[in-house]
This record gives structure tokens, C-alpha cells and sequence, in this order.
């Protein structure tokens, strides 16, 4: 008679269970297998869809507006006067950003982008929204003690930095330009897009990387 090991079996089920997705991406798959079989929809179009949001439509695209307004003065003040027309000259126009306002960093001032009805955000140039500016947490403190929740993603303010917090509403969002590194005078647009994070253009990130010898 063969002889049961509780622990070899419970080492097998580990390992076979750490092969598979997780319980979200198992939903978020039956769902796809779902509408790809009722004809709502095919895997290509899911697929580019995706590919356009983490390729195209995410960061990169706010990235390359920050970068154009710290080389090109004239775009900067169109940016600050009118964002929606601004962004225009990219293509990258459209619905989450029809009503787009940009606020700059300075020395003396910090800004701040939350949305505390409910998570209205510019996702057609920063990507999908992380899921921690969704959260009740995020949106009711970065209101109430704007300065503690910026501590926590360590951005550490003096005492003497105005912080303006900015809140978003599904006819006005908010773009924020923050400051140029020290040191990238000689970098390109395009080498200092990529200085550009996602969470500066929010404003839980301030002070970016100086460029690397790769990024030269």
C-alpha cells in the first residue's frame, strides 16, 4: 500500500500553485474568455488595447510634455496658460484631457494632485491611475494633511514650501510640471523624458534623478 507524505504534498501543491496567476488575473482572464467567446470582443483587440496603455497612452506621454516645457520657454507658457491646446502639438488630446490645467514646482511651491469624490484622473497622457490615489485613505489625507502624506512617500518638504493641492474633477484635471534636474543641460528631449516618473507629474515625487552615463 502506497504511503501518504503530508509534507512532500504540501510542497507539490505549493509549486504547482506558484505557477499560476493570481486570483485577480484569473478573473480578469475569464472574464476576457467570456466576451472573446460571445463575440464582444477578440484577443487582438484586448491585447492592443493593453500595448497602447503601457506602451503609448501611459507615462510617456505626460514624460514628453514635462520634457518640452523645460527646453522650449514658449511651450512652457502655453502649457501654463492653456494645457488642453497645449498638448494638442503631441495629438495626445482627448476626453481625460479636454479640460487639462498644468501646475509648475518651484523652489517655494509644491503641488499636489488628488481626487476626493472619486479618482478622476488624466489617464490619456499618465496611463491607468495607481491604485493608491484611488484609495479613501489617499484622497481624504492628501486633503487634510497634505504634508504627512507626501512624508510617506518620501518627499520631505520645509517647513517654508507652500503645498497646493489640487483636486480633480471630471471636467477639470491636472498635469503637474515638475522641477528640471540639476546637471541635465546637455540631455535631449528625449533623454529627459525619461527622467520623468509618473508620481512627479502627480505630485508624490519631487526632486528626480540626475542622469546616469547610460542616459547620456
Amino acid at each position: 500500500m502506497a504511503s501518504f507524505d503530508s509534507a512532500k504534498a504540501a510542497e507539490i501543491h505549493r509549486e504547482l500553485h506558484s505557477h499560476l496567476p493570481s486570483e485577480p488575473a484569473l478573473r480578469v482572464k475569464a472574464i476576457e474568455s467570456l466576451m472573446v467567446e460571445k463575440g464582444l470582443t477578440t484577443t487582438e483587440t484586448i491585447n492592443a488595447w493593453v500595448e497602447a496603455y503601457s506602451e503609448e497612452i501611459g507615462p510617456k506621454r505626460g514624460s514628453k510634455i514635462v520634457a518640452r516645457s523645460w527646453i522650449d520657454a514658449a511651450f512652457k507658457e502655453r502649457l501654463l496658460l492653456d494645457a488642453a491646446s497645449a498638448i494638442e502639438e503631441f495629438g495626445f488630446e482627448g476626453k481625460a484631457t479636454g479640460h487639462l490645467k498644468a501646475v509648475e514646482n518651484t523652489n517655494e511651491v509644491h503641488n499636489l494632485v488628488v481626487c476626493t469624490l472619486c479618482s478622476c484622473y488624466p489617464f490619456s497622457i499618465l496611463g491607468i491611475a495607481p491604485n493608491w490615489y484611488k484609495t479613501a485613505a489617499y484622497r481624504s489625507r492628501a486633503v487634510r494633511d497634505p504634508r504627512g502624506v507626501l512624508a510617506e512617500f518620501g518627499v520631505i518638504l520645509s517647513a517654508d514650501t507652500q503645498i497646493r493641492v489640487w483636486d480633480s474633477t471630471a471636467e477639470l484635471r491636472y498635469l503637474v510640471v515638475p522641477q528640471r534636474p540639476i546637471g541635465t543641460e546637455g540631455l535631449g528631449e528625449d533623454a529627459l523624458a525619461r527622467l520623468v516618473t509618473r508620481n512627479s507629474m502627480i505630485g508624490t515625487d519631487r526632486v528626480l534623478a540626475a542622469p546616469t552615463v547610460e542616459q547620456n
